[in-house]
């Protein structure tokens, strides 16, 4: 009998997953009655009776004419009076970009062969030169000290090289005059020059983002196109999207501003068109466009250009194209964003009239505005807040270390105390995951991709744990993080942070409202479907292809069942990690085909349970959605490890890096189940995902230990965690001498370990802690032949670079700021 119950577990277990149809159930329940009442003993009655228990439901499923009369088309009538209304708006919000990994992940199981057979993302030699030479001649002729404190934008001299080498032109085509560029190349541009200068990075990244030149691209005329786009490639245009209301921000579709169709006159003739006004607030480039984006709502009161008299009057969002000096358009003054002096301002036009034809893609982009935006946006998003966040926290992440090896106290550097240990690791590991998911959701833009739910986990992850990373960095700075001045390469980024939270949707609506709420019906294998088959007007074709949605979500549900209880009951051993994987990573592909299953399981009783009112229970949505959210984030990072070749000097930051992923995966789901109004179903869900309790810990203190001393120890894997960032040299910028004093510890504690038994001995005097005073033991040691010439200089050099890396600025009692800047502008221009 025992053995009889096994195998009716086995083979519930198995079929499941394999997802067999209703014919090979119905023959499996026959052989296993049989199997008992010929072998275990059960009886006859006891046969009878699960033969009319379980058979008739089988056979209900089987024969597709009953299952038509009997489920679905019940089911299909509830569906359709409890699915909520969906606007518009919502419709081609969901139905944005494409799906790309997310969906693997939301399969519960996803096939690893279809992300680590993708080639690392690489520059092609052109891309290389231009990074090389051009970026880097834009980071020696800018700073965030001058750009803020002096010129308060970029200097002419920076805005002309941006417009003169194509800089505002790198995602548009060659044959319009632009550079072509990739994706991650465009990542990697910014993400350089956001460690050198935040107003550069950003004054570049708008024009290639979320602009005129994308939308030109993808929807724009051959006309519109042909003017465009060869004088923006060349810096002619500076363009700017105007999007965000007063009364419209996080709900941008609700914009305000309209344009009234009617005839009006422009360059001398009648024609058709809009009677703007708008009012926009946030504009980046606002200040200096020469040609404005304008998103707006159509209205057609006279019906001027829809002839049925029962069309709509609101024609919907429209995005046209506008040269900021046409007559009534308002622009030129700046918004102030936390001392950010990238050019940011409103825009503002009443009763304007522009031409039909500046709609972007002409009349039949009338009302596609907003669909146009968010699949703009998909990619957008997905390379300009990851890649500058990124850029910053290298420059955080390289200046900290460095500070934390070189600056002693108590006899010791810093960098050894254990509390130093906690924020080091906190950095690095973020860091390293961090740059993983810019690099693998720019290959996904590469791809073809428009990833919507992807660029939302990206933007939001990404700028939140920058924000972790800068706040630990400026703990392990200390008094050094909160001096303004030129020698503090950290008090930009900190004050600045809340920026990259807040704009391209902010933070908490995109955790709350978009990750999950878009990513639960793209993603889902059947959601969709139903959905649509449940407004489809042929009630026969509605019928056949709900029935196909419903019992092939059913059949998802039973498999991801099984794989979550048996991942669960064999704690996460069960879950096969594909053979390209490496063994000592092995154990994290298991681990998030454990959590892909029991995710995909807690999101359809999620939505079964609360239905329609999902989306109203926000807490609960953001939570699967950091779920969905940190498996994308464990993927980034092993992705990165096969990239990298499998350096196994990296494998402190990706261990980091997976474990706080998964254990923040893990107290999501645990959060939801806690608040899950359902209790009985909550209390199954957790035995079945959790049997033995909670198996993803945050990372010990022993691997923290490890990472903090990999991020102070010169060499290969310091390289690649800071990598691609402009490295500034000595006279360019102070920020460069903590780095130069960083390369010299080693050849420092060699010379020290030679002189140890000298000092021991009392021949000769201690090294002592402060610089200055080395300087004096430097000469003495030297006369007394305890060191060599050349150790002599590079014990100078180590003194007089940490020297300058642990001072802070200060200034005059009676330092006036503008009266400074006015000084130094009118000696820049005599210069």
């Amino acid at each position: 009998m025992f053995y009889w119950i096994v195998a009716l577990f086995i083979g519930a277990m198995t079929l499941m997953q394999l997802r067999v149809n209703a014919w090979l159930w119905l023959v499996a329940v026959l052989a296993w009655i049989g199997t008992g009442f010929q072998f275990a003993g059960i009886g006859a009655l006891a046969a009878i009776l699960l033969l009319l228990l379980l058979v008739p439901p089988t056979l209900i499923v089987a024969i597709k004419p009953l299952r038509y009369a009997l489920l679905s088309r019940p089911a299909l009538k509830v569906f359709q009076r409890i699915l909520p209304r969906m606007s518009q708006t919502e419709r081609d919000a969901i139905e944005a970009g494409t799906i790309w990994w997310d969906a693997e992940l939301f399969s519960g199981k996803p096939a690893w062969e279809k992300l680590l057979q993708l080639p690392a993302p690489k520059l092609s030699a052109e891309e290389q030169d231009f990074f090389d030479n051009e970026v880097e001649q834009l980071c020696r002729l800018v700073s965030d000290w001058e750009t803020t404190e002096i010129w308060q934008d970029l200097s002419p001299q920076a805005w002309q090289f941006v417009k003169d080498k194509g800089f505002l032109g790198m995602i548009i085509p060659k044959q319009y005059g632009g550079k072509g560029f990739s994706a991650y190349m465009h990542s990697q541009v910014i993400m350089k020059l956001s460690s050198h200068c935040s107003a550069a990075a950003i004054s570049v990244m708008v024009p290639n983002s979320l602009g005129p030149a994308e939308l030109l691209l993808q929807y724009g005329t051959e006309e519109q196109k042909d003017y465009f786009l060869p004088r923006l490639a060349a810096g002619q245009e500076i363009p700017c999207f105007a999007l965000t209301s007063p009364y419209a921000g996080s709900d941008a579709a609700a914009i305000p501003d309209v344009g009234v169709v009617c005839m009006g006159s422009y360059d001398g003739q009648e024609m058709l068109g809009f009677r703007l006004t708008w009012d926009k607030r946030y504009i980046t480039l606002g200040p200096v466009a020469t040609v404005l984006g304008l998103a707006f709502r159509v209205q057609d009161p006279e019906r001027l250009l829809v002839a049925d008299g029962n069309a709509e009057i609101d024609l919907g969002i429209t995005c046209a194209l506008i040269p900021t000096n046409h007559p009534g358009v308002v622009t030129g003054r700046r918004h102030w964003p936390l001392n950010a002096v990238f050019q940011n301002g409103p825009t503002s036009g009443k009763d304007v009239f522009i031409p039909l034809d500046w709609v972007i893609g002409g009349r039949e982009q009338i009302g596609k505005g907003w669909r146009m935006l968010m699949e703009c946006l998909a990619a957008g998003r997905a390379i300009s807040l990851p890649s500058s966040t990124v850029g910053f926290s290298k420059l955080a992440v390289q200046g900290t270390s460095a500070y934390a090896a070189m600056r002693q106290q108590f006899k010791i550097p810093i960098g050894k105390f254990e509390g130093i240990h906690e924020m080091l690791a906190r950095m690095g590991g973020n860091l390293y995951l961090m740059d993983a998911v810019r690099r693998l959701s720019a290959l996904a833009v590469d791809a073809g991709e428009k990833p919507s739910v992807i660029s939302a986990i990206s933007k939001y992850h990404v700028t939140e744990r920058g924000r972790v990373l800068i706040n630990a960095g400026m703990d392990v700075l200390g008094g050094k993080g909160i001096c303004m001045g030129p020698n503090n390469f950290m008090a930009r980024s900190y004050q600045q942070m809340p920026i990259a939270i807040t704009v391209e949707g902010a933070n908490i609506l995109t955790r709350c409202l978009i990750i999950f709420g878009q990513g639960a019906i793209r993603c889902h294998p059947y959601v969709l479907k139903e959905m649509a088959a449940a407004g489809e007007a042929d009630q026969g074709k509605a019928l056949h292809d709900f029935d196909q949605a419903l019992f092939g979500h059913i059949s998802f549900v039973c498999a991801n069942f099984s794989r979550t209880l048996l991942a669960g009951l064999s704690s996460g051993s069960l879950p096969s990690a594909p053979r390209a994987a490496p063994p000592e990573l092995r154990h994290f592909y298991r681990a998030v085909n454990r959590m892909s299953a029991a995710f995909a399981l807690l999101s359809d009783m999620s939505m079964f349970v609360l239905g329609g009112s999902l989306k109203f229970r926000e807490r609960i949505s953001g939570r699967l959605g950091d779920i969905l959210s940190q498996l994308y984030l464990v993927s980034s990072v092993l992705k990165r490890y096969e990239d990298d070749g499998r350096p196994t000097e990296d494998l402190p930051y990706v261990h980091w890096a997976i474990q706080d992923a998964l254990h923040q995966a893990q107290e999501a789901y645990l959060g939801v189940l806690e608040n899950f109004p359902n209790r009985p179903l909550a209390l199954l869900l957790r035995v079945v995902a959790f049997p033995f309790g909670r198996p993803y810990q945050l990372p010990s203190d022993a691997l923290d230990s490890t990472v903090a001393r990999n991020m102070q120890t010169n060499g290969e894997s310091r390289d690649r965690l800071i990598a691609g960032m402009h490295m500034s040299v000595a006279g360019e910028s102070p920020h460069a001498a903590g780095e130069l004093a960083f390369q010299l510890i080693l050849q420092v504690n060699a010379i020290e370990a030679r002189l140890k038994p000298a000092i021991q001995a009392g021949t000769l005097a201690p090294i002592p802690q402060s610089l200055i005073d080395m300087q004096h033991w430097i000469v003495a040691a030297a006369a007394s032949g305890d060191i060599s010439e050349d150790e002599q200089q590079l014990l100078q050099d180590f003194a007089r670079h940490g020297d300058s890396s642990v001072q802070v600025d200060d200034f005059p009692q009676d330092f006036n700021l503008l009266e400074s800047i006015q000084k130094r502008m009118q000696a820049l221009q005599q210069a």
